[in-house]
């Protein structure tokens, strides 16, 4: 018989529980044991749901008090130098150490695969040594266990490990010390079999992305010695985000017993994988979306995995989600507010364990023995099909009339600078933020008293116009050159703008993970997209009426909606793109004519939805340019265009950056020292640039003479008539006890690196 399978759960808590526990933990309200006590619980209560869904077997060491990545670089002792010398005597602080900073900087940050979740790159060193030091993987097992729940080890694969991290030393390739990484994981299967466990799941996505023969030949001796350490041990092989292509023989070589595909983003791989799979080999079809909120056609999902029944005995097939249900929320039972229409198309993730188990009956029993579920699963996919909420022909035909000239600015660059100079009057290295300002505790509560009309609007407008009042102020003094509004009417830099928006819905409890204990309600953009009124206007009007300085309005980008929403499966998402940038293009157009001279729209996700496989980047890079083109081109050329990008690799997308064609362009660069600003470069980017030289994810404050050494850094690369100052990112999350000494230095490296300089023109 098929068996259930699910590969791994969200952590957080259906409403944010270890967020909560962490942060409390972080700052010294609650202690190691709390939010240790608080992490059992949720653990429990996960497996207490999969195992009441139907599910034979649950996923251990998927939970992760930070990031899964970081996890595995913890128990195999991949600890930097620079954090073994803190000496902190509490193990799990040091921990924290590497994953938010301390009195030393972070692990970098970057996005995971194609997703908005953020892990630790793991750091390595040439001669790196890797041993199992903490046994986190036996240890939830035994938890589990305890619990009465059989579980299955969830393990970061060696081979992603590796390729996920980066060696310091120049020239050097992680793949170099897969020999020695080895010996870690063998000692960590073999204390597995010792203790009788029947399954382990090794996760390799990177699988689904380019690889050389080097590589897929690590792939083979790698679980060759894997499969011979612990014979006993029964390895499951987890791929997903992809489809697997000319790895995929590879992957049907190695010595396991069985693998999971991604069904749902690779559907082409399934008939090669029926005619290569080896007799011994189970095959785990992901047929449940596990990186988005639809319900999954469940008559289409069953015939997909009937068809593999005729080539494969029942007993080698498992039926799963496509990935972990990291990425999805976990019960959409909790949401009361959702218009019932809405809430009808979706599943979350105890609604997607439902369908696994549904699709699995229905392989085992029958058609006839899901006959109910079945039926109310296509009526429901028909009422979303022929909805008029989805549908709006005014948007179809504007987008139809599109021409090449709604896609260029009149004049280049070096001329349109020449113009924004003029006036905008601007110093040598300007600085600025990238946006928001800290969302006080104080401020929290005023929004939830607003939503449970404890205070009326009219309150509550006037207490942000006191936050934005103060946010001027303090920018003021600190003599910044740009200013911002500081963003306390928004509560999130996708939501707010779609709850302004026609096609979008909200939940109440639909958090995601994006890194750490930061979370996000990604919305729902269900229909074609339209903007009812200005979004911004009056608030940016507003706060440049109390500043002596240029006040930039601020805008989310059309890419970066699109990626950081759960979207419509229903047409291309090009076609979704295109209707969100004439959204944003009406309100740019707004603001301009309203008088503001410095517009940054945001693009953070423009590299996150770069397909994995470099064949199919071409096309995905072409839409979105054109898509912030789009939103973008219709300023005149005093109008100084601005975007920010963060915590992603951008160095093999600079040509495509440099036809986004932004006046400035904001970035990260503070972890990686500036590394990135080397592609840009050795491509000639010819636009003005902000390297980041402060890391606004951790809580540590950056001496002047930090920034200093980084902006010289970025002098290397950048020529100084092109360098602005700024921070990585928004400062929503830190406290004004932070940010204000951080904007401190900020501000005195530019004015110290001026002093250097010849005089702006």
């Amino acid at each position: 018989m098929a068996i259930a399978l699910n590969l791994g759960f969200a952590r957080m808590g259906a409403r944010r529980e270890l967020k909560k526990a962490a942060e409390a933990y972080w700052s010294g309200k609650t202690d190691r044991e709390d939010l240790l006590s608080v992490a059992r619980g949720l653990r429990q209560r996960h497996w207490a749901h999969q195992t009441a869904a139907g599910f034979s077997q649950v996923p251990s060491g998927d939970f992760s008090l930070y990031d899964h990545v970081l996890d595995t670089a913890w128990m195999l002792d991949a600890i930097p130098a620079r954090f073994r010398s803190l000496d902190l005597a509490d193990d799990l602080d040091l921990y924290f150490a590497m994953a938010r900073g301390s009195a030393t900087q972070a692990l970098e940050m970057t996005k995971w695969f194609d997703t908005n979740y953020h892990y630790l790159v793991p750091e390595f060193t040439a001669d790196q040594e890797f041993r199992l030091a903490r046994n986190r993987q036996l240890d939830a097992y035994r938890e589990a266990k305890t619990f009465g729940f059989p579980a299955r080890p969830v393990i970061l694969g060696p081979l992603s490990f590796l390729l996920l991290g980066k060696v310091k030393q120049s020239g050097a390739r992680p793949l170099a010390l897969l020999d020695r990484v080895l010996g870690a994981y063998e000692e960590l299967l073999k204390s597995l079999q010792t203790e009788d466990v029947p399954w382990v799941q090794f996760d390799e996505p990177v699988l689904a992305t380019d690889l050389d023969d080097s590589i897929r030949d690590a792939f083979a001796r790698a679980y060759i010695r894997l499969a011979q350490c612990a014979p006993r041990l029964q390895i499951l092989l987890a791929t997903y985000f992809g489809s697997l292509r000319e790895n995929l023989p590879c992957a049907l070589r190695l010595p396991v017993h069985a693998i999971h595909l991604d069904l749902v983003r690779g559907p082409d791989q399934l008939e090669t994988a029926l005619s290569l799979a080896p007799d011994h080999v189970t095959l785990s079809l992901g047929v449940v979306d596990g990186r988005n909120i639809w319900k999954t056609d469940l008559a289409r999902a069953l015939t997909v995995a009937e068809r593999a029944a005729e080539k494969v005995s029942g007993e080698r097939i498992m039926i799963a989600p496509s990935c972990s249900l990291l990425h999805v929320p976990i019960d959409l039972s909790l949401e009361q507010k959702l218009p019932a229409a809405v809430k009808d198309w979706l599943a979350f993730g105890l609604q997607k364990l439902a369908e696994v188990a549904t699709i699995t009956r229905a392989l085992n029993q029958g058609r006839e023995a899901v006959r109910n579920e079945l039926e109310a699963n296509r009526e429901s996919l028909e009422r979303r099909r022929t909805s008029e909420l989805v549908h709006d022909d005014a948007v179809r035909e504007r987008l139809a009339a599109i021409t090449k000239h709604d896609f260029a600015r009149a004049s280049s660059f070096p001329a349109r600078k020449q113009k924004q100079q003029a006036v905008l009057c601007l110093p040598l290295f300007p600085t600025t933020t990238i946006g928001s300002f800290p969302q006080t505790a104080e401020l929290r509560r005023q929004r939830a008293r607003m939503r449970s009309n404890e205070i009326t609007a009219a309150e509550y407008d006037g207490f942000i116009r006191n936050e934005i009042s103060h946010a001027i102020a303090q920018q003021e003094k600190l003599g910044l050159d740009v200013l911002v509004h500081g963003e306390p009417e928004r509560n999130d830099m996708v939501e707010y703008f779609g709850e302004l928006l026609h096609g979008f819905a909200f939940t109440e409890n639909g958090w995601v993970q994006s890194y750490g204990s930061r979370c996000v309600k990604p919305p729902i953009l269900y229909g074609d997209v339209t903007r009812r009124e200005p979004m911004t206007v009056d608030w940016w009007r507003f706060a440049q009426n109390l500043a002596s300085r240029p006040m930039k309005g601020m805008l989310t980008g059309p890419v970066t909606v699109l990626q950081w929403s759960f979207v419509r499966d229903d047409q291309p998402r090009a076609d979704t793109c295109f209707q969100l940038a004439l959204a944003i293009r009406d309100e740019i157009l707004d603001l301009e004519a309203a008088g503001c001279r410095v517009i940054q729209i945001d693009e953070p996700a423009l590299r996150e939805g770069l397909p994995l496989r470099k064949s199919e980047a071409p096309g995905y890079l072409r839409w979105a340019v054109d898509a912030f083109r789009l939103a973008t081109a219709g300023v005149r050329d005093e109008t100084q265009i601005h975007t920010h990008m963060c915590y992603a690799e951008f160095n093999e997308i600079v040509d495509s950056i440099a036809a986004m064609d932004a006046d400035v362009i904001s970035m990260e660069s503070a972890r990686s020292q500036m590394e990135l600003l080397d592609a840009f470069a050795a491509y000639g980017y010819g636009n003005d640039i902000g390297p980041g030289v402060y890391d606004i994810h951790s809580p540590r404050v950056p001496s002047t003479d930090e920034m200093y050494t980084l902006l010289e850094r970025a002098l290397d690369a950048i020529p100084a008539e092109r360098l602005w100052v700024n921070p990585d990112c928004g400062l929503k999350t830190r406290r004004w006890e932070e940010v204000t000494p951080a904007l401190e230095h900020l501000v005195a490296a530019a004015i110290a690196l001026r002093n250097k300089r010849p005089a702006h023109n």
